[in-house]
């Protein structure tokens, strides 16, 4: 059964007990319930083909970003070996409809593009936010909706763990803070923090890791369900979000938890999804609902090749959907969510998964 919040939450037999998926606060009819739409995108142009689509974001138009990986297709996907394909420029924005509004990216001058591309963001002003999460990427980039170069932060290759206040270790997630302006960056498969800076100049501002303690790189262990909350963050920290009233969300997936802070880092509380899970990990990052309350969280889970939603007062999970698969509406290898104003999901998917889906809210 589940536990009280802040609590470890504990499976019975590997299977997921009646009293996940149904809480009192939350009755049946209000949870979220969403629906695979089949035919969203449109193809795209000019024989176009994605790599791992290792981010998505959506903007306060409800246009719908993409970053993928172009470097993940092989040869007959780059189609060296037949008739189709040219991979596709590693950042795509399309409109609600799903045709491509604007494309981009890659090594430019004044800038380091990452080696293997991980997350976006686009922020209140239109500005695109890009990460990287190979081993030499230690830094986010900074653009205009036009792919116009604004700001690095961080240099590649010169990560010193995670308690270097000028450079990142592979980060993962990026969310920036209109009214503080203030970027906060989940940092990621090298370091084991959330970290912030000013989102206008770059200058450092804090950083914190689990329970809001000072981080460090110890060796861990590896994860064992049976044990006690360990209390550092498991690499990698990846997902990062600021709700309406001020509390910050972390994503710490191969501890298989969420954390919750103040903005300043204080710790309030955590819950735990499907501890029993190993690998990866189950909380690949989170996402608040469009509501003003914004009542519910939804957590992709890229082993499970599920999405858990969750009832944000309570942090117990409500339901899910999905699984593995290659179907339309199915996961292989779950990676991120975005939310337009309509409640509206949008998943990506990396390994050999390299699509984005789109979810239509259709109750609740």
């Amino acid at each position: 059964m589940l536990t009280k919040i802040g609590k470890r939450s504990r499976m019975v037999d590997g299977l997921i007990p009646l009293a996940l998926l149904q809480v009192a606060c939350a009755a049946p009819s209000d949870i979220p319930q969403f629906r695979v739409d089949p035919f969203w995108a449109s193809e795209l142009p000019n024989n176009w083909m994605l790599g791992q689509v290792s981010g998505v974001a959506v903007d306060e138009a409800d246009h719908v970003w993409i970053v993928h990986r172009p470097r993940t297709l092989d040869a007959r996907q780059r189609g060296e070996e037949g008739m189709c394909c040219v991979p596709a420029p590693p950042v795509i924005e399309l409109d609600p409809d799903g045709n491509v509004v604007r494309s981009w990216g890659g090594p430019g001058e004044g800038f380091e593009w990452p080696e293997n591309e991980h997350g976006i963001h686009v922020d209140h002003e239109g500005n695109v936010w890009i990460g990287g999460n190979a081993a030499g990427d230690a830094h986010v980039l900074k653009f205009t909706a036009d792919g116009e170069f604004l700001l690095q932060i961080g240099q590649a290759g010169q990560s010193g763990g995670s308690n270097d206040t000028e450079n990142l270790g592979r980060p993962a997630s990026i969310e920036v803070d209109p009214a503080a302006s203030e970027v906060y960056i989940a940092d990621g498969y090298g370091n084991r923090r959330v970290i912030v800076f000013d989102s206008d100049t770059g200058e450092y501002k804090r950083h914190w890791g689990a329970y809001g303690e000072r981080p460090d790189d110890t060796d861990l262990p590896p994860y064992d369900p049976e044990a006690e909350p360990i209390r550092h963050f498991r690499s990698p920290v990846h997902g990062v979000a600021i709700a309406n009233d001020g509390l910050v969300y972390v994503a710490d997936r191969t501890n298989n938890r969420l954390q919750v802070f103040q903005k300043d880092g204080r710790f309030v509380t955590e819950a735990f999804v499907r501890t029993e899970t190993l690998g990866s990990g189950s909380a690949s990052g989170v996402t608040l609902s469009e509501d003003a309350d914004q009542r519910w969280l939804f957590i992709p889970d890229g082993t499970n090749n599920v999405v858990w939603i969750l009832d944000r007062s309570s942090l117990e999970v409500v339901d899910y959907f999905g699984r593995l698969g290659k179907n339309a509406g199915q996961f292989y290898r779950l990676h991120n969510l975005a939310i337009d104003s309509r409640g509206n999901l949008y998943t990506t998917e990396v390994n050999v998964g390299q699509r984005l889906q789109k979810f239509d809210r259709v109750g609740g």
